[in-house]
């Protein structure tokens, strides 16, 4: 147990001291790790955010159920019961022939008099049904099993708004995963390249430990160590101005006009924060890792 310990001891002291010892070749592999990290957290959040609107949109965007005026109070409650049976209907909101004139009414505003002929006895509408969906993908699905239903006179649907959300949120999902790969693969590089002088530098003291028998684990792993401290650093200062900056455009967007004509909310950095933790902890970790196994290739064949 003592052995072991000394021997992470080991090479805790070695991948740092590596780190400190190259401190020119280690800060500009920071800088850019930051900055390429920083472009990625910026795509991550646009995403999480378009997620997020996404949902509130599914629970808000509603496609409307008319039935026929002479249907029975019997055929209405079988009809709701029927569509709240429907495969990703979310949500079934009954409105009745009051409920409907008076939303006209309220529409029409300072006009609304010009209807008030037709409330009463008078209400030429129908009863309805706001259906909400679990996922507006499948909003259309939803709406032809419905109209296949009995006493369904009419279904509205705004599909190209829909269908506009829907290309807008998978065109920033494959955007952000483009660059994502992209940005693995220049930090990948980046971290190799940084290793590789230290490598350089010990090539010397790398063979003598080979010659005397230290297998090539035991002479990776602190290399491996110093790509994950870079990693490591690189994440958490990259989390904290990512977090300064995001919580600075949230606030000018939470406090603009903006709000005011839309019902839609944004999603704050501690709302996310475990989760971009998560994820930058990985890619740095991951990458450090990768990028000095990379690095040590070549002094490392048999």
């Amino acid at each position: 147990m003592i052995v072991r310990y000394n021997i992470i001891g080991y090479l805790l002291s070695e991948g740092f001291h590596n780190v400190m010892k190259n401190k020119k070749s280690t800060g500009a592999s920071l800088m850019i790790m930051c900055a390429t990290m920083l472009i990625f957290g910026l795509f991550f959040l646009v995403g999480q955010n378009v997620n997020h609107i996404m949902k509130e949109v599914e629970e808000q965007q509603g496609m409307q159920v008319f039935m026929y005026k002479e249907a029975t109070e019997e055929q209405i409650q079988k009809l709701q019961q029927e569509i709240t049976n429907v495969e990703n209907v979310a949500k079934v909101t009954f409105i009745s022939k009051e409920e409907a004139i008076n939303s006209q009414l309220k529409r029409f505003g300072d006009k609304s008099k010009l209807l008030e002929v037709y409330t009463g006895e008078n209400n030429p509408l129908g009863v309805s049904f706001l259906v909400n969906v679990t996922n507006l993908e499948k909003a259309n699905e939803v709406k032809e099993r419905i109209e296949s239903l009995e006493n369904v006179k009419e279904i509205t649907l705004r599909t190209n708004t829909i269908q506009a959300l829907i290309n807008f949120a998978n065109g920033v999902k494959i955007i952000s995963a483009i660059i994502l790969v992209l940005l693995i693969i220049i930090s990948v590089f980046i971290i190799a390249n940084t290793i590789k002088l230290t490598v350089h530098a010990r090539r010397k003291e790398i063979t003598i430990m080979r010659y005397v028998g230290a297998t090539n684990g035991f002479i990776r792993w602190p290399f491996i160590v110093e790509g994950v401290i870079i990693g490591i650093i690189s994440a958490l200062i990259s989390i904290l101005l990512l977090g300064l900056g995001y919580n600075a455009v949230i606030q000018k967007i939470v406090t603009s006009s903006i709000t005011n004509t839309i019902s839609l909310s944004v999603l704050t950095f501690s709302d996310v924060f475990g989760l971009v933790i998560a994820v930058y902890l990985i890619l740095g970790i991951g990458i450090g890792t990768i990028g000095s196994i990379i690095s040590m290739r070549k002094y490392l064949e048999v």
